[in-house]
């Protein structure tokens, strides 16, 4: 230990299994390692150098600093060093951070997490004459291809109400091929904080920023994410292949798109590693074009097994003023037996419109009914389908279905059993849709059993019966313009399904 060789010191290191996938997660989790140690005033103004031995195959460290006698102004400053090289230095102005081999906390260093001692660095700024300092280091450790649910940018919720949050889960930046207005005009790869910004503008509450096959962006979403501690910044890509597009989201670890490769051999094997790291897998505007505008964007992957993706961008908004959307492709697959949710997905890579212009950012919104506003919430409930798709990019359109039969209620997303002879009693929550009207689809047609029906009020809440047959059925509830425009799209109630069936 450097500069401190001759002065007492007191170590002790408690070796415990491997935890922690996340920053978040390393607030709970089991501490791969802890380091103890007590330093003096006569250590004052010294440099510390306290050693640990990192193991094979790390992807990521987390270190939680803390130490007593801040009440007599007691500091300690916080660094660490690699076996090759300097990793970072905070100083006094942080107790946690991160470096992983996409991102690290602002002062340090990302990149390979090299196998070997390393030394945390702790800088004595000040102690008071007869007084000590006693300090604790929990150390995480993440090993390559550790599935631990999903990360986060953030060590808390940014809200722990529950309610309906509203977000975009496609955009590009200058991490692939996203681009704005320079201050001179000129067209150039644009900033990441300029598209945060403008989903702030929008009212968004969540983004996942997508950019093609990278993980570079993630740094710098690590860096933003406190500044925007009201926007949730969902770590998310778009992997790019020739044979069709999808987005990851719940992870910064690096899964290999080269599909065709050795590995990457197929999508279904993609899809399983993206699943094996507790990624949510959505496969993106699917009945697109493939051709020389759009290398791949439909989709073909050859054998690929549905029961793989978790959501379907059912509305794209890059080519929704022509008329394309997906919802076709979404309903197919319900019709196959699948439990897909329906999102969708901006895939703006213009966050600044042109003039005479507005922003596609949030056009279309995916508004998820969450427990709280964190990575985990939104994806879980995402995955459960309680979802439904802005097509307007409005602030506070909402659309509410609840299904009741007997003494059993279910929400979009959800399982419901029918019997023969039971109704099903819907009630349907809109707001800010006076004009509209309530359309409801039966295994993707209209019934007779199910008229449309107008909304007359800025909020409403509008009823309907359905005799049950007892069979398989999804019943799927949107709002349409008078003019039959998608403005709503709701994700399904599921009747007499399967509950053993694969999603």
């Amino acid at each position: 230990m450097k500069n401190s060789a001759t002065l007492p010191i007191t170590l002790s290191v408690l070796v415990f299994t491997f935890a922690a996938s996340s920053f978040a997660r390393a607030q709970t989790a089991r501490p791969s390692l802890t380091l103890h140690g007590t330093v003096t005033r006569a250590q004052q103004n010294a440099y510390l150098e306290i050693p640990f031995t990192v193991p094979a195959n790390i992807e990521r460290i987390t270190v939680n600093f803390s130490y007593t006698g801040k009440q007599d102004h007691a500091t300690l400053d916080l660094g660490v060093r690699d076996p090759q090289r300097f990793r970072g230095w905070s100083g006094g102005n942080k107790s946690s951070f991160t470096i992983g081999i996409p991102d690290a906390t602002p002062s340090y260093l990302p990149g390979p997490i090299p196998p070997g001692r390393w030394h945390l660095l702790i800088g004595v700024a000040n102690l008071r004459p007869g007084k000590s300092a006693t300090y604790t280091a929990d150390i995480f450790f993440t090993r390559k291809g550790e599935a631990g649910g999903a990360e986060s940018f953030t060590d808390h919720p940014l809200s722990t109400e529950a309610r309906w949050y509203r977000g975009d889960l496609h955009m590009h930046t200058a991490h692939s091929d996203g681009s704005c207005p320079s201050q001179s005009g000129k067209p150039v790869p644009c900033p990441l904080f300029i598209t945060l910004q403008k989903a702030v503008a929008q009212g968004l509450d969540f983004v996942a920023v997508t950019d093609h096959n990278t993980i570079s962006h993630f740094d710098d979403e690590r860096e933003m994410q406190p500044y925007f501690d009201k926007l949730l910044l969902i770590p998310g890509r778009e992997l790019t292949t020739y044979s069709g597009h999808f987005n990851i989201f719940g992870t910064t670890d690096f899964i290999d798109f080269e599909l065709g490769s050795p590995r990457a051999p197929d999508m279904n094997s993609i899809f399983r590693a993206a699943h094996r790291l507790g990624a949510l897998a959505s496969v993106n505007h699917p009945a697109s074009p493939t051709g020389e505008i759009c290398m791949g964007c439909g989709w073909s992957p050859k054998n690929f097994d549905m029961h793989l993706t978790d959501a379907i961008e059912a509305v794209n908004g890059d080519n929704a003023d022509r008329g394309q959307n997906h919802t076709g492709y979404w309903r197919a697959q319900l019709n196959r037996g699948l439990r897909i949710t329906a999102i969708g997905g901006s895939d703006t890579h213009r966050p600044v419109p042109r003039p005479g212009g507005i922003s596609t950012i949030g056009h279309p919104a995916t508004v998820v009914y969450a427990t709280e506003l964190s990575v985990p919430a939104i994806l879980q409930a995402i995955r459960e389908g309680h979802v439904f798709v802005d097509t307007t990019a409005s602030h506070d359109r909402l659309l509410e279905v609840t299904g009741t039969v007997s003494n059993q209620t279910a929400h979009m997303g959800d399982l419901l059993t029918a019997p023969a002879g039971t109704t099903l009693d819907l009630a349907v929550h809109a707001a800010a849709c006076a004009g509209s009207k309530v359309q409801f689809l039966l295994d993707g047609k209209s019934s007779d059993a199910l008229p449309n029906q107008t909304i007359t009020a800025a909020d409403q809440t509008l009823h309907a019966t359905w005799p049950s047959d007892g069979k398989h059925h999804w019943l799927e509830t949107d709002v349409i313009t008078p003019d039959g425009r998608l403005q709503l799209l709701g994700n399904p109630i599921y009747l007499n399904w399967n509950t053993a069936a694969p999603r």
